[in-house]
């Protein structure tokens, strides 16, 4: 049995600089191809990162045996159609966020995929941090009480140029579903349960959300809200308030050096814990894990369509000015 999986990069998108270091470091894989629509730009990327292979189409890199598994950091709206031809290859897929434009997309990519005997993950990196579980643990151990509010923010500033690919209404831009999506997965995950109703108001611009804001409720009464944009400062947190006190977390989504959580009671921080960690390295080795382990994916796809269902939600709310059921 393989003690590596072999992945290979759809395009040269540059997310993947990101990416490229932890891919280096993982343990359980060796990133061996990347292509791109123009073999130049494939061989100059292959060689810029020490990558074995570089491909002249996105096809041929599918259609190589040599590839078991498949990152695709396509824009929006290419997610589904690579993913389900990286599917009908036997590749598995790991699909930059957001994994499809819809909820209803993302239903009919998940079970497509399921169809084809692939795995499929979609590319949250934050659930994969140890500080997250670490997290997880002192919820689940009444370190703050009952939830009863989540807040959360992931705004930076992106020069308003229309030819980027996020200002882009045919390719499914905005910042509701570029980085509105951090927070509001942020709120599923720590209310441990499913919105209700969503309101939120946006500003447009090129035709897509430059800036939204939004309140989520919930059945048993407790709100969170967020706002997420491309008009302000970097600004990254997720602040969990429970009955008898809260979890603060800077840099929640993207953390840099030694990430750290604080506990407060009563204006007093009881503890800040840091926790060290390459967050794309663990997501990169738990996918693999899961793919040759024959193990379910964790976390699984369908959290997509669950945050894929609100973030519908909140883009009707914001078009038509009114709250709407979930």
């Amino acid at each position: 049995m393989a003690t590596k999986l072999r992945w290979g990069i759809l395009g040269v998108a540059n997310i993947n600089n990101r990416l490229l270091p932890s891919f280096a470091r993982a343990r359980n894989l060796e990133l061996v191809g990347i292509a791109s629509r123009s073999l130049e730009k494939a061989q100059a990327a292959a060689k810029a990162a020490g990558i074995a292979k570089a491909y002249s189409s996105y096809d041929a890199l599918l259609d190589d045996p040599a590839i078991d598994v498949v990152y695709n950091p396509l824009p929006n709206h290419l997610h589904a159609e690579w993913t389900r031809k990286a599917a009908d290859r036997g590749k598995h897929i790991l699909c930059e966020k957001p994994l499809t434009p819809t909820a209803s997309e993302a239903a009919d990519l998940v079970a497509y995929c399921r169809s084809k005997s692939v795995k499929l993950m979609d590319g949250f990196m934050w659930p994969h941090h140890p500080r997250t579980g670490m997290i997880r643990d002192r919820l689940a151990g009444g370190a703050i009480g009952k939830v009863r509010r989540v807040t959360g923010t992931f705004t930076f500033r992106l020069p308003l140029d229309p030819t980027n690919i996020r200002l882009q209404k045919s390719a499914a831009g905005g910042s509701l579903l570029d980085v509105g999506c951090y927070p509001v997965y942020g709120i599923r995950w720590a209310m441990a349960q499913e919105p209700v109703r969503a309101w939120a108001t946006a500003r447009y611009e090129y035709g897509v959300d430059l800036e939204t804001t939004g309140v989520l409720t919930f059945a048993n009464g407790t709100v969170a809200s967020f706002d997420c944009g491309f008009v302000h400062p970097m600004r990254q947190w997720l602040e969990i308030v429970g009955e008898t006190g809260t979890i603060y977390v800077p840099e929640m989504w993207v953390p840099a050096g030694r990430p750290e959580f604080e506990l407060r009671r009563d204006g007093s921080t009881i503890e800040r814990t840091s926790a060290p960690g390459d967050q794309i390295q663990h997501m990169l080795e738990d996918f693999s894990r899961h793919v040759m382990d024959g193990t379910p994916v964790h976390p699984p796809p369908e959290e997509a369509v669950k945050t894929l269902r609100v973030l519908d939600a909140l883009a009707r709310s914001a078009r038509e000015g009114r709250a709407i059921d979930v």
